[in-house]
């Protein structure tokens, strides 16, 4: 997931809490009860939404842990791969500079063998 989505993600979700703890506050102010009555209600309304936007929280983190050990997998997948590949193709062509370093060699003792 990118930084830009997990901001708007979090972003979002804080507007939904913030305007849902505004009209819980705003109704139960409104509402014809006693004032004690209704700082409780407000007061255990906050402590629901409180819970929720940890909840919430939590399963974001999670998920964000999930991606970022899934991607973390990934690119050290591709890196061994990599790594592998140019060792191969290290020892591969190593290999045939060698034997061609050989063949030269030889060919050059043969025309020198034959200048004597």
């Amino acid at each position: 997931m990118s930084k830009k989505g997990n901001n708007n993600a979090g972003a979002v979700l804080a507007g939904l809490l913030a305007g849902a703890a505004a009209g819980v506050v705003l109704g139960m102010l409104y509402a014809p009860e006693e004032g004690k009555e209704t700082r409780k209600k407000i007061r255990d309304k906050a402590d629901d939404l409180a819970n929720q936007a940890k909840d919430q929280y939590g399963q974001v983190t999670e998920k964000v842990k999930d991606q970022y050990n899934n991607i973390s997998s990934q690119v050290k997948e591709t890196t061994d791969k990599v790594v592998t590949s140019v060792k191969e193709g290290y020892d591969k062509y190593k290999t045939q500079a060698a034997n061609t370093v050989a063949e030269v060699s030889k060919d050059i003792e043969t025309e020198l063998d034959g200048l004597k």
